[in-house]
Protein backbone atom coordinates (compact mmCIF):
# COMPACT_ATOMS: atom_id res chain seq x y z
CA UNK A 1 0.00 0.00 0.00
CA UNK A 2 1.25 3.26 -1.05
CA UNK A 3 2.22 5.64 1.36
CA UNK A 4 4.01 9.07 2.43
CA UNK A 5 5.18 7.76 6.28
CA UNK A 6 8.75 6.95 6.06
CA UNK A 7 10.00 6.74 9.30
CA UNK A 8 6.84 3.65 9.37
CA UNK A 9 9.27 2.33 6.54
CA UNK A 10 12.42 2.53 7.81
CA UNK A 11 11.39 0.94 11.07
CA UNK A 12 9.15 -1.76 9.03
CA UNK A 13 12.35 -2.43 6.71
CA UNK A 14 14.73 -1.88 9.54
CA UNK A 15 16.26 1.16 8.06
CA UNK A 16 18.89 3.25 10.48
CA UNK A 17 17.82 6.80 11.25
CA UNK A 18 21.14 7.95 9.97
CA UNK A 19 20.85 5.81 6.42
CA UNK A 20 17.10 6.77 5.89
CA UNK A 21 16.49 7.44 1.62
CA UNK A 22 14.29 9.80 0.46
CA UNK A 23 11.96 7.30 -0.82
CA UNK A 24 11.33 3.02 -0.45
CA UNK A 25 10.71 1.00 -3.57
CA UNK A 26 10.31 -2.96 -3.67
CA UNK A 27 12.44 -4.34 -6.63
CA UNK A 28 12.77 -8.12 -6.92
CA UNK A 29 12.10 -9.33 -3.28
CA UNK A 30 14.60 -6.21 -1.89
CA UNK A 31 14.04 -2.62 -0.02
CA UNK A 32 15.91 -0.31 -2.68
CA UNK A 33 15.66 2.97 -0.23
CA UNK A 34 16.82 6.30 -2.57
CA UNK A 35 18.67 6.73 -5.96
CA UNK A 36 20.69 3.86 -6.23
CA UNK A 37 22.29 3.53 -9.43
CA UNK A 38 21.03 0.93 -11.81
CA UNK A 39 24.04 -1.26 -11.79
CA UNK A 40 23.92 -1.57 -8.01
CA UNK A 41 20.28 -2.57 -8.24
CA UNK A 42 20.89 -5.45 -10.95
CA UNK A 43 24.15 -6.42 -8.93
CA UNK A 44 21.48 -6.99 -5.74
CA UNK A 45 19.15 -8.61 -8.16
CA UNK A 46 21.38 -10.69 -9.73
CA UNK A 47 23.71 -12.15 -6.63
CA UNK A 48 20.65 -12.54 -4.07
CA UNK A 49 22.89 -11.86 -0.87
CA UNK A 50 20.81 -12.41 2.73
CA UNK A 51 20.03 -9.04 3.23
CA UNK A 52 16.78 -6.99 3.13
CA UNK A 53 17.83 -4.29 0.54
CA UNK A 54 20.06 -1.42 -0.20
CA UNK A 55 19.77 2.41 0.60
CA UNK A 56 21.57 5.61 -0.67
CA UNK A 57 21.00 7.75 2.49
CA UNK A 58 19.00 11.50 1.66
CA UNK A 59 18.68 13.17 -1.79
CA UNK A 60 22.70 13.46 -3.26
CA UNK A 61 23.03 15.59 -6.21
CA UNK A 62 24.19 13.76 -9.68
CA UNK A 63 22.90 10.79 -8.20
CA UNK A 64 19.87 8.82 -10.52
CA UNK A 65 17.06 11.20 -10.68
CA UNK A 66 18.94 14.43 -8.87
CA UNK A 67 20.13 17.67 -10.21
CA UNK A 68 23.25 19.11 -10.04
CA UNK A 69 27.19 17.30 -10.21
CA UNK A 70 28.17 14.55 -8.26
CA UNK A 71 30.80 16.22 -5.95
CA UNK A 72 31.68 12.45 -4.51
CA UNK A 73 31.32 9.05 -4.47
CA UNK A 74 28.22 7.10 -3.60
CA UNK A 75 28.40 4.94 -0.58
CA UNK A 76 25.21 2.67 -1.00
CA UNK A 77 24.77 0.27 2.69
CA UNK A 78 22.62 -2.34 2.94
CA UNK A 79 19.76 -2.97 5.15
CA UNK A 80 20.49 -5.83 7.44
CA UNK A 81 18.70 -5.87 11.07
CA UNK A 82 22.01 -7.76 12.17
CA UNK A 83 24.81 -5.52 10.73
CA UNK A 84 25.39 -2.29 9.17
CA UNK A 85 27.82 -2.47 6.20
CA UNK A 86 28.65 -0.95 2.89
CA UNK A 87 27.56 -2.81 0.25
CA UNK A 88 29.00 -0.41 -2.85
CA UNK A 89 30.45 2.54 -3.51
CA UNK A 90 29.92 3.86 -6.87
Amino acid sequence: MPTHDLPLLDEKYGIATDLSPCHISLVGGYVVGGHVPIEIVNRLIAEKPPITGVTLPGMPPGSPGMNGKKAEPFTIYEIAKSSRKVYAVV
